[in-house]
């Protein structure tokens, strides 16, 4: 029987990895050029340190910036599952995944499942054919805004226009529901968060989001929201980010980064257990989930640089009294009920 991928670590599923977009911009997806099966230290993934960390499965996100309009967002974001799929082609520890049956098989055979979740509504461009074009290629989930607002939703860091959901932006919650995608709302408004919830007849989830009452930064999540889950059935995982763990850096990033007021202490775990100990308070352990941004940004805590780094996560949690039982639910257990309950 071929040896686990992820060795003797704890499974993960991470809901929310860039590392498409990131292998981009420093090799134009050219897997000869940035070979991840070897260690590569411009990027937070790659296959050996993917093993260390026990990184069992992942969302990888199929993003791409807000810049990015139209046909012009749409043709990217496919070349961007273009490349997940190279990847899984190139390497046979990567086996592509639709469902959670196929993370099963993949998992049979000690293989890392590779999901796909799209960032940002204007991958669409208002088209709910185009929608249906992404669900069909395999896409899990996609995430209402990124950055800037869609036409029919409101982002977290944008300029209110809609007060939420347009009644286009329910009709794409509604056909999500029934095309078996998951509704993210991470980087949403908080009135879009309430709007989909509102409309929405399946679990939705957070695939890189933290506690607004911990972090004021607009991305995280509101209490009144967060009590809304588990009736909901959905999952919120945990961002590594310290923009959003902690309010110095999260007030030092709002205020334009001035290198005069940049916070003197980095964040560190003991600053995304703060976080999972207060959703697990608020939402239960059957709620939280892990999306770390790997790739997708340029600060992290102290210990938590790369995929590696999951096991010192985890080991701090024990030591907070989390079960075993706890950490899987954690690590994947949580995010793969989700996706099952989503499927159609």
């Amino acid at each position: 029987m071929t040896p686990p991928f992820w060795g003797e670590q704890v499974r993960v599923l991470d809901g929310h990895n860039d590392l498409p977009w990131h292998h981009r911009e420093l090799a134009g997806y050219d897997l000869d050029a940035v070979d991840i099966a070897r260690p590569q230290p411009r990027l937070h993934t790659d296959l050996p340190r993917m093993r260390a960390g026990g990184l069992a499965a992942q969302l990888w996100s199929v993003w791409v910036p807000c810049e990015h309009q139209g046909e012009a967002a749409v043709a990217a974001t496919h070349e961007q599952i273009d490349f997940v799929e190279a990847m899984c082609a190139r390497y046979d520890e990567m086996a592509l995944a639709r469902s959670v049956a196929d993370v099963e098989a993949a998992w049979a055979h000690g293989r890392h499942a590779a999901l796909l979740g799209m960032e940002g509504g204007h991958s669409i461009d208002c088209s709910l054919e185009h929608l249906a074009d992404f669900a069909g290629r395999g896409v899990r989930y996609l995430t209402l805004t990124h950055n800037d607002n869609t036409p029919w939703a409101d982002s977290a860091t944008d300029e209110p226009v809609h007060g939420g959901l347009t009644d286009f932006g329910r009709e794409v919650v509604q056909e999500m529901n029934r095309l078996g995608l998951v509704v993210d709302l991470s980087h949403v408004a908080a009135t879009t968060m309430r709007d989909a919830l509102d409309v929405s007849t399946r679990p939705v989830m957070f695939s890189h989001s933290n506690a607004l009452d911990l972090c004021s930064h607009p991305r995280n999540v509101p209490g009144d929201v967060l009590e809304q889950i588990p009736g909901n059935g959905g999952v919120v995982m945990a961002n590594f980010v310290p923009y959003f763990l902690r309010e110095d850096w999260a007030q030092w990033r709002l205020r334009g980064y001035r290198e005069e007021e940049r916070p003197t202490v980095p964040a560190g775990v003991d600053d995304v257990v703060a976080h999972l100990e207060h959703l697990r308070e608020v939402v239960g352990v059957d709620h939280v989930g892990i999306g770390a941004d790997f790739d997708g940004v340029d600060l992290l805590p102290d210990g938590l640089g790369d995929v590696s780094t999951y096991p010192r996560l985890f080991t701090a949690l024990r030591a907070k009294g989390w079960s075993a039982a706890d950490i899987d639910a954690l690590a994947h257990r949580n995010g793969l009920r989700v996706l099952a309950d989503s499927q159609v």
